[in-house]
């Protein structure tokens, strides 16, 4: 993260403590989410004491599509009704890329699912990654029509072909969505996938250099909310580098 002057960053796990450890080795360096792979599984009433007292940043990366759960499945409801009420982002894994798992299923990562969600929780502000790769009409629709959902490009920046990745990104430029496009990289066990998915950007002949700076800082800052102190000290570190 340093070496590519990343300011701030979302790690997410499904163990607490783990998330703490890595909040403690780089304090502000991190927003910390807990993942929920099974919606079952999670101990809800940890999770809310992890919230109440200010650990925990984002409710997310909800991953359940690898075990065959559609955004809009009412076992997710509760990680919703959670985000909503505590008024914290959330992220949801969303499109037709994954890893191995037999219960996942491409029709599962139709973003359109998730309209029902919204008019549940229509404050929810909620932020789909990797674009839902390759369901780009679908996403334009609905961030077109609901102004809290962004999305993250993240592992389509280094996962897919860079002339599709550009191509894809273009439509959502085209679109009128370059106010909500956010960095990710999703690098898990990868860490060089962080300067392979800025090069992305920044080697994207159709972007402005003021949609770059949106889609590598200003978009996130907006929508995590972050304080006019927070925006200058990483604007202050930036340029220390």
């Amino acid at each position: 993260m340093g070496n590519n002057n990343v300011v701030l960053g979302v790690v997410t796990w499904d163990n607490l403590k783990k998330l703490k450890q890595w909040d403690a080795f780089a304090p502000g360096l991190f927003l910390t989410g807990f993942a929920v792979w099974d919606p079952n599984s999670p101990n809800l009433s940890q999770i809310r004491k992890e919230l109440d007292e200010g650990i925990l940043d984002v409710v997310g990366e909800i991953a359940s599509q690898y075990e065959g759960y559609a955004p809009n499945d009412p076992e997710l409801d509760k990680y919703y009704e959670i985000a909503a009420e505590y008024d914290i982002p959330l992220l949801l894994h969303c499109g037709a890329l994954a890893g191995q798992s037999d219960s996942f299923n491409v029709s599962d990562g139709n973003p359109l699912l998730i309209e029902p969600v919204l008019k549940r929780y229509p404050e929810l502000r909620i932020w789909i990654e990797n674009a839902s790769y390759p369901f780009s009409q679908e996403l334009i629709a609905l961030m077109n029509r609901y102004s809290n959902v962004y999305t993250d490009v993240s592992t389509i920046t280094w996962l897919i072909p860079r002339s599709e990745f550009h191509s894809y990104l273009e439509r959502l430029i085209i679109a009128g969505l370059g106010k909500r496009i956010m960095f990710g990289s999703d690098q898990m066990i990868w860490p060089e996938a962080i300067g392979l998915g800025i090069e992305a950007i920044e080697s994207a002949s159709f972007l402005s250099e003021d949609q770059k700076r949106d889609i590598l800082y200003n978009n996130a800052a907006r929508f995590l909310r972050l304080t006019v102190d927070e925006i200058a000290n990483h604007h202050k570190i930036a340029a220390s580098r």
